[in-house]
């Protein structure tokens, strides 16, 4: 059965439950995946971001953002925000490929309401339905585990209540509420670090974009990252941690608003 509830919903109509444990579990499989990209590519920390590489009270809501781009990501953040031992916590690993190439970008997060949310996907830069050659280069390859993981138990369909950002997600992205279960994060670390490799192994094998479209596709994707950070309904969730002023710079800081290094062209 789908999950139709929001986020917020989710949380609030849990038991309180302290899911430190599962948060470390899911920071530390996430930063592996991050030391991956890192292995990869050639990455530098944007100072612009410094003040909230911590921030928050420790044992209560606070959190963390770091941002990085270089000659081939225009903007990656590696990021968490939430209060574990009150049951929620939202991880964030995205990828903004630099203008260079086509291939789709990279969007993971996942955390605790206090059971597990979880969201992978690749972020296309082409209309796939104008393009049927794009979607079945990136999309296709991924088709019958999306159809296969609707039926898996313990993993339950998550369906956004909002319009757009059910219209940013993929028909093959990874997104499901799934049982608090050791099983469940063992099947979505698998199904995560599976994902990447796939996406690692497209950025390798490369998709070059003709340098008369690059500057288009550049504004095309910071509107859309802008965009997909200012909609995102789990922001209701900072607010309440934070209040409106500091999340508008927290979402600000996760679109790269107000960036010091370089995009590349």
């Amino acid at each position: 059965m789908e999950t139709t509830q929001s986020i917020a919903d989710i949380h609030d109509t849990a038991a309180l439950t302290d899911t430190t444990a599962e948060f470390r579990q899911l920071q530390t499989a996430m930063s592996a995946m991050f030391e991956r990209v890192q292995a990869r590519f050639e990455l530098e920390p944007d100072p612009a971001v410094e003040e909230f590489h911590s921030y928050g009270v420790a044992g209560g809501p606070s959190g963390s953002i770091n941002a990085y781009a270089g000659p081939e990501i225009d903007w990656l953040v590696h990021s968490w925000i939430g209060d574990p031992e009150k049951g929620f916590t939202n991880l964030h690993l995205t990828i903004w490929n630099g203008p260079q190439t086509w291939v789709p970008h990279f969007g993971m997060a996942w955390g605790t309401l206090p059971d597990y949310w979880y969201f992978v996907d690749l972020v296309p830069r082409k209309d796939p339905l104008a393009d049927p050659a794009y979607l079945d280069r990136y999309y296709e390859p991924h088709n019958e585990q999306y159809m296969a993981l609707r039926h898996e138990p313990g993993f339950s369909p998550f369906v956004s209540q909002t319009l757009y950002v059910r219209q940013s997600v993929s028909h093959t992205a990874l997104c499901f509420v799934c049982e608090r279960t050791e099983r469940s994060a063992e099947r979505m670390i698998e199904l995560a670090e599976g994902r990447l490799t796939d996406w690692l192994a497209c950025m390798d094998e490369g998709d070059p974009v003709a340098p008369s479209e690059r500057a288009a596709l550049a504004e095309r994707d910071l509107f859309v990252r802008r965009t997909i950070a200012d909609r995102d309904p789990a922001n209701v969730m900072g607010v309440r941690f934070f209040g409106e002023d500091m999340t508008e710079r927290l979402v600000r800081a996760l679109w790269g608003g107000d960036r010091t290094l370089p995009r590349p062209t």
